[in-house]
């Protein structure tokens, strides 16, 4: 038995993009150590078919269909939890949008959408779950799904860098705010993975970012959940406000070699 079963069983995590690939992988790994489980995310045929890949029973999980764009929808999803779990234990603000463009392209629609679901709803959500979880006496844990976009502008993704900055910097005065309450919150930088139906993204592209990780490879289905986990156990009860990064070594540097000699010498 996982003994992660030990500090999760009957836990309530909320999920949002729940429906998205590292949404169902988180998911999928709470499930596995008897969380219960609120799946938030705007397409609601693709949170039935997560539901039935869990096999949960009704009384263990919760389907929200949420517009991260409308407050009125949020604070929908914040009752929606109260009145069947009481309150939420562990909130993950996953969902996000990456729409690529240059600057002088994109419209400003296109800039709002990005910072309204990347920074404005996890405030919102951090919020009104963090009210829930002070009436309830609950020492509550928030994980924001960060990027190491945060830290590196790239061409063509500045909307999205912006926003994930600014979500990290929202962390850190989440974390500051919430901890006379002893609600700890973090944020995690995961590795890349392709496969998103919201942000689609060129063969190109794809074949370009995997081969320059250190490691070599993409973010598995474990990696991320791992270190979500670990941030909101009791091994990690002093740890408030930070990043941590679960990308290869991607966030590092470059494995770009620029010399003729493209080994070292063993």
């Amino acid at each position: 038995m996982d003994i992660r079963a030990n500090e999760f069983k009957d836990q309530v995590v909320v999920i949002t993009g729940a429906a998205g690939v590292f949404g169902s992988w988180i998911a999928q790994a709470f499930a596995e150590v008897g969380a219960r489980l609120c799946l938030s995310d705007i397409r609601q045929d693709k949170l039935e078919s997560l539901k039935q890949s869990l096999d949960l029973a009704d009384d263990r999980v919760l389907l929200h269909k949420t517009d991260l764009r409308s407050s009125d929808s949020i604070l929908a999803l914040v009752k929606a939890v109260g009145e069947k779990f009481g309150a939420a234990d562990i909130v993950i603000n996953n969902a996000g949008i990456y729409p690529g463009g240059f600057l002088l392209d994109i419209d400003l629609d296109t800039w709002n959408a990005v910072m309204d679901i990347n920074v404005r709803a996890p405030f919102i959500v951090s919020r009104e779950f963090a009210r829930q979880m002070i009436k309830a006496g609950k020492e509550g844990k928030f994980i924001n799904i960060s990027s190491g976009a945060s830290r590196s502008m790239r061409t063509t993704m500045v909307p999205y860098c912006t926003s994930k900055t600014a979500l990290e910097r929202l962390t850190k005065g989440l974390a500051l705010e919430l901890s006379p309450y002893k609600i700890r919150v973090n944020a995690v930088e995961p590795g890349f993975a392709p496969g998103s139906e919201v942000s689609l993204l060129p063969q190109e592209h794809v074949e370009a970012v995997s081969s320059r990780n250190p490691l070599g490879r993409t973010s598995q289905p474990q990696d991320v959940p791992n270190a979500i986990m670990f941030l909101c156990s009791s091994q990690a009860s002093y740890i408030t406000g930070t990043t941590l990064s679960v990308d290869g070594g991607g966030s590092a540097g470059s494995m770009v070699v620029y010399e003729a000699k493209k080994e070292a010498t063993v």
